[in-house]
């Protein structure tokens, strides 16, 4: 079973379709509810809905997923059943797995109760009519000639006395999305950082992070920092960093990172902790790149 730990809640929908073939005599008969077994669609539907709920009992490598929402409906074509269903969700991994099993379940029931009068009735096909939700659902593309620079803070890092995890973290993650990117160590001193936000920004670099230093010891700085310099915090930014990090290890709380906005640079304050700057990352990318398009005044 696929880990999806690290996955963030996002709204997911899947649509899926299954296709009964049946001889028109009976099919003109069920569509006026005059067959033995009455209520077929209405059996089927419910058989569809209760399918969906139980799909991760049913195919082995689902997840358990909160449905909120199932719509199980029926078209009729020349000797052809169309059943569709419609499923919802917030959740962390995607429904289409939901709505296949759901149109499967309302097709054989409707096999089942239509099968004495019709020896030849046939499920001709199913498959997945879309989907949406989940990070594949919120592509952001980057703008030509995109930089960023990812700036360490720690006086242990600039000393040589500890191996940066976090910065080398936050530099891949970048280069995987094709971003390029400048990388920087300095000590806990708020001039030196100041002076590093204000040379990126000066430089045109779209989006810089910082990591360490947004803690409560006596040495984090960089928070102050970078509030001097951003014209306007995004708080949302953080808050959903915090939020997906709380639910993973309550320390999160502790974190003070801001992230805001200068002319057209993004400046973030991620925490110094590799497992933090994992969480963060996987909290905000790709979303936060959604920011650029609003900054050109192009809204959502």
């Amino acid at each position: 079973m696929r880990s999806i730990t690290r996955k963030t809640e996002t709204l997911r929908t899947a649509e899926a379709e299954s296709r009964v073939w049946v001889k028109e005599e009976i099919l003109g008969r069920l569509r006026q509810n005059d067959v033995p077994k009455k209520d077929v669609l209405a059996v089927a539907r419910c058989a569809g809905v209760m399918a969906a709920k139980k799909t991760s009992e049913l195919i082995p490598y689902c997840h358990p997923v909160p449905i909120d929402w199932v719509e199980i409906g029926f078209g009729f074509e020349p000797s052809q059943l169309v059943i569709r269903a419609t499923v919802e969700a917030i959740a962390k991994t995607g429904v289409e797995m939901e709505a296949l099993t759901a149109v499967s379940a309302a097709a054989l029931t409707v096999y089942d109760m239509l099968k004495p009068l019709d020896a030849q009735i046939e499920i001709m096909s199913t498959k997945l009519l879309s989907k949406t939700g989940g990070k594949s659902g919120f592509k952001e593309k980057i703008p030509s000639g995109f930089k960023a620079a990812v700036i360490v803070t720690s006086d242990g890092t600039a000393k040589g006395v500890r191996q940066d995890k976090s910065g080398r973290i936050i530099e891949e993650r970048l280069r995987g999305f094709g971003i390029e990117t400048s990388y920087e160590i300095f000590p806990d001193e708020k001039p030196l950082i100041l002076s590093a936000l204000k040379k990126y920004c000066e430089q045109g670099v779209q989006l810089i992070f910082t990591t360490g230093g947004t803690g409560l010891g006596p040495r984090d700085v960089t928070v102050e920092a970078a509030r001097e310099v951003v014209d306007r915090e995004i708080p949302g930014i953080m808050e959903a960093a915090r939020s997906f990090g709380q639910r993973r290890t309550p320390y999160a709380m502790l974190s003070r990172g801001v992230a805001g906005q200068k002319g057209n640079t993004l400046i973030v304050n991620l925490p110094g902790s590799s497992a933090g700057v994992e969480e963060s990352l996987d909290a905000i990318f790709p979303a936060v790149l959604h920011a650029y398009k609003m900054m050109r005044g192009m809204g959502h």
